[in-house]
């Protein structure tokens, strides 16, 4: 006769007991036929590799900044023999559909977003990057922070008195403000803009435009409503340029608006003044 053994109580009852925990936690099954050493894993895990094998699975980071390097350097380069070749602003536009060096060509735009408004205007008004309702018209500021931006020159008899552009010419993401590195490869483009419209002034609206433009590392609260020299990259442009804050700011924060009103009508002031050609 086979006798069939049973467990003792007390072992009965901790089954039970860890079993009605595993259960409470959430687990409904077992997936392994056999026990597994989570500890002896863990181990091999944090055991030292060789330093052969280390140093191929993970490159230093002097010689990933090194390989990224060339890319950029070589975007910047392309993108200043296209915009030198420009002489119109048509060819300047046609010049930025046929780059492909700034990677926001390829993250979702729709269509290259250039300029609008007045090219013989005295003032050239530059934004941080395209939004959505750019990215789908084409042109810079035509959404509501374009209309309100086109209510307040109005206001400060500056109307049909600018050229718009921004840093950069597509529309980033998310509408994420645009990255340093996507700034510096559409940079040659905005500095051959200003060369062939040759504006009395610039007005820098939204901290990434300003800080861009200018190389400075002050937030945009810092910056507004002071006048700057800016210059291009080959010392062969200077222009007076102010930051302001971007209007889709002030729809956000309306009591900011009197700050921008303030610039503007600095700006203004300004192009009062003789301007003296170099």
């Amino acid at each position: 006769m086979t006798l069939t053994r049973h467990p003792e109580p007390d072992a009965s009852r901790a089954l039970e007991s860890l079993l009605a925990f595993w259960a409470e936690a959430g687990v409904e099954a077992s997936y392994e036929d056999e026990p597994v050493d989570r500890l002896a894993r863990g181990a091999a895990r944090l055991a030292p590799r060789s330093p052969a094998v280390a140093a191929s699975a993970r490159p230093s980071p002097q010689a990933s900044l090194a390989g990224a390097m060339p890319s950029l350097s070589a975007a910047v380069d392309q993108a200043r023999v296209l915009a030198a070749a420009a002489n119109e602003l048509s060819e300047l536009e046609a010049a930025i559909t046929a780059f492909d060096g700034c990677a926001l060509k390829s993250q979702g735009a729709s269509r290259v977003v250039f300029s609008r408004g007045n090219p013989q205007g005295p003032i050239m008004i530059i934004g941080e990057g395209p939004g959505a309702d750019e990215d789908r018209q084409g042109m810079p500021f035509v959404g509501r922070a374009g209309n309100l931006l086109d209510k307040m020159l109005a206001a400060a008899g500056l109307p049909d008195q600018a050229f718009i552009i921004n840093t950069v010419f597509w529309h980033a993401p998310g509408g994420r403000p645009p990255t340093a590195e996507e700034q510096a490869v559409c940079l040659p483009f905005v500095e051959r803009a200003i060369a062939l419209v040759n504006p009395s002034v610039l007005f820098l609206v939204g901290g990434a435009s300003a800080k861009a433009m200018l190389k400075q590392d002050q937030g945009i609260l810092s910056l507004r409503g002071r006048w700057f020299d800016w210059r291009s990259s080959d010392g062969a442009l200077d222009v007076p340029a102010m930051p302001s804050l971007h209007p889709a700011l002030l729809l956000r924060q309306p009591a900011a608006k009197k700050n921008a009103w303030s610039d503007l009508l600095a700006l203004a002031e300004r192009l009062d003044r003789p301007r003296l050609e170099p």
